[in-house]
């Protein structure tokens, strides 16, 4: 790539003009600023106290030295310290050459023969459906999978199912009490949609309990702890733990219902995992762990019975690990998930894709790992990302206040069916070919919305905005993709081979901006993956569709006269198509062949 020749030549001129030594990565280039000549640009300064000259000086003799070695630099300018370079017409336009029947552009072949990075994301509840919040993180768990494979990366996805503890009881105790055997098939709901139901209903009589306990004089908080129901879910849990037949066949058959329900709903997101852990299978070493801990005297046993760990010396505070009654929490399932995970993959790093809320939760699951003796705890890292919020502020799961997943996308399939028939972009197309374009253009419209967004920031969700054809949205994207398959598809009926590279040696001005955005693309997905951020392989796929768009509306393709200007153009096209179709992969997005 031509960045390459550039940081090489500078090395070496300014080896052989001040005999500074500089590796060649170390030289950093930017892209020029749109108000000045050239391509790239290199900040001399760092330079200048070493060279003994003024910033200007040390621009223009390492200009002419490398415009001298680099066959490719036609021009250079000066403004200041800044040194600005142009690249040859026949460089940008040999390079989408090179690209012809490239299906693979931006990505780096995965070696499976390194130890894995191990991403662990959804981490659903089985006491409620998937609601927005759980869609950020699928969406953005896959998309930093398939991120970091597209860098190379052996990448395997995993899930982790909370499906014990007193969530889980106050769902089932609430249908022990309400639910007069109701099941998904009486009901016609989804299993998970059903299981949420008596979560929702559990919190209204526990709030009808505590309003009774203080309006008799007890306390709020100790009117929280001795409630009948939260008493009555907590020995629930305790008999659960303890193996009671009665309540694990409950606690089976309503998780079954819950699993078949997020099957369907992963299924309609398209994402999936290589392995699913259960809190219910991990949760018993990780009270393994804790003994250890015990025996090792890193931990210690309060009067109560109860288990902890003392952070105060890390700056924390203690850190409840076993409640008095012996069952555990969520730290216990999480040191023996990391353990069992560590024996399964040998793993190079255990990512995991959970809410900012839970930023102090691994902070401390590392602490922990680490008093243990398992170095490998330093392998542990937080993708923390901000919450989803609505118009109306944020959701409550236990309140019934929450945007359902299977409903927003049927709700974003409807609109986007109603957008493609205002728009007339559904024409001559068959019954199941438009289902199918309703679906992939709500889901693009979604993730796109979602994954567009830094991680670390929290989001306001509006889906009205996120469908719209025009504008920084997933169908703006996918339609430029459609409009230019159909020029690629017109092309090659004129016999012109998309596969054979073509090239010319001048480039109109928005022609030559495209090519220059297109061969941005490996290293912003490379830029993507080391922070872990797929927003920036979405805007960058909005900057290439804009900058398309802008060349088809000023330049002649199927028009163009010149035969050889006329293919290049056309191969063009395919590779931008290519280019975007790789980068909306990444982020989950189908991009339609037609619309």
């Amino acid at each position: 790539m031509i960045e390459n020749k550039l940081q090489e030549a500078v090395a070496s001129a300014l080896k052989s003009l001040y005999n500074i030594e500089a590796a060649p990565e170390t030289v950093v280039l930017q892209t020029t600023k749109k108000e000045f000549a050239g391509d790239y640009t290199i900040v001399v300064f760092p330079y200048v106290k070493q060279a003994r000259k003024s910033p200007e000086m040390v621009a223009n003799e390492l200009g002419a030295a490398v415009k001298e070695s680099v066959a490719e630099v036609t021009d250079f300018n000066v403004i200041k310290g800044f040194l600005n370079f142009s690249i040859a017409d026949s460089y940008w336009a040999s390079f989408v050459g090179s690209l012809a029947g490239n299906t693979q552009y931006g990505f780096r072949p995965v070696n499976t023969a390194d130890k894995p990075i191990v991403i662990e994301y959804s981490s659903p509840n089985t006491n409620k459906p998937l609601h927005l919040g759980h869609i950020r993180n699928n969406l953005l768990g896959w998309s930093v999978s398939e991120l970091l494979a597209a860098n190379g990366a052996h990448v395997k996805k995993v899930n982790l199912v909370n499906d014990r503890g007193i969530h889980i009881c106050k769902s089932m105790l609430a249908w022990l009490r309400f639910g007069n055997g109701e099941t998904p098939e009486t009901s016609g709901m989804k299993g998970d949609h059903l299981v949420g139901k008596y979560y929702v209903e559990f919190d209204k009589h526990y709030k009808d309990e505590i309003k009774e306990l203080v309006a008799g004089g007890m306390d709020e908080e100790e009117a929280k702890k001795h409630a009948p129901l939260m008493v009555e879910a907590q020995s629930m849990l305790k008999r659960w733990e303890d193996g009671d037949k009665e309540i694990r066949d409950l606690w089976t058959k309503m998780n079954g219902w819950v699993y078949a329900g997020f099957d369907e709903t992963y299924a309609r997101l398209g994402v999936g995992f290589d392995k699913i852990y259960y809190e219910s299978n991990t949760y018993l070493l990780g009270k393994e762990l804790v003994q250890k801990g015990l025996d090792m005297g890193v931990l210690f046993r309060k009067e109560d019975g109860s288990v902890w760990c003392d952070l105060t010396g890390d700056g924390l505070d203690q850190k409840l690990l076993l409640r008095k009654d012996g069952t555990s929490v969520y730290m216990t399932q999480d040191l023996g998930t990391a353990m069992l995970r560590t024996k399964d993959f040998d793993a190079q790093q255990l990512i995991y894709v959970v809410g900012n809320e839970q930023d102090y939760h691994f902070k401390v699951l590392k602490l922990i790992l680490g008093k243990l003796g398992f170095d490998w705890g330093e392998k542990v890292y937080h993708l923390s990302y901000g919450m989803v919020e609505l118009p109306n502020g944020k959701m409550k799961s236990r309140e019934g206040t929450v945007v359902d997943a299977d409903d927003l996308i049927t709700e974003m399939e409807a609109t986007a069916e109603e957008m493609c028939r205002d728009h007339g972009k559904n024409d001559g197309m068959s019954d199941d070919e438009l289902k199918h374009l309703y679906h992939i253009l709500a889901l693009g419209a979604l993730k796109y919305f979602i994954l567009k967004v830094d991680p670390t920031k929290n989001m306001l969700f509006n889906p009205a905005e996120s469908i719209d054809f025009n504008g920084n949205t997933g169908p703006f994207i996918q339609y430029t993709h459609a409009r230019i398959r159909s020029i690629v598809r017109k092309g090659e009926e004129q016999g012109i081979h998309t596969d054979v590279p073509s090239s010319v040696e001048t480039l109109q001005e928005k022609e030559r901006a495209v090519v220059k955005t297109l061969h941005d693309m490996p290293s912003i997905v490379a830029s993507a993956a080391a922070n872990f951020s797929p927003a920036m392989v979405a805007n960058y796929a909005f900057d290439l569709a804009k900058s398309f768009n802008s060349f088809y509306q000023d330049t002649p393709i199927l028009r163009e006269e010149d035969a050889a200007v006329k293919a290049f153009r056309v191969q063009l096209c395919s590779v931008v198509a290519q280019a975007l179709k790789n980068s909306m992969h990444i982020l989950g997005i189908e991009v339609p062949e037609r619309m």
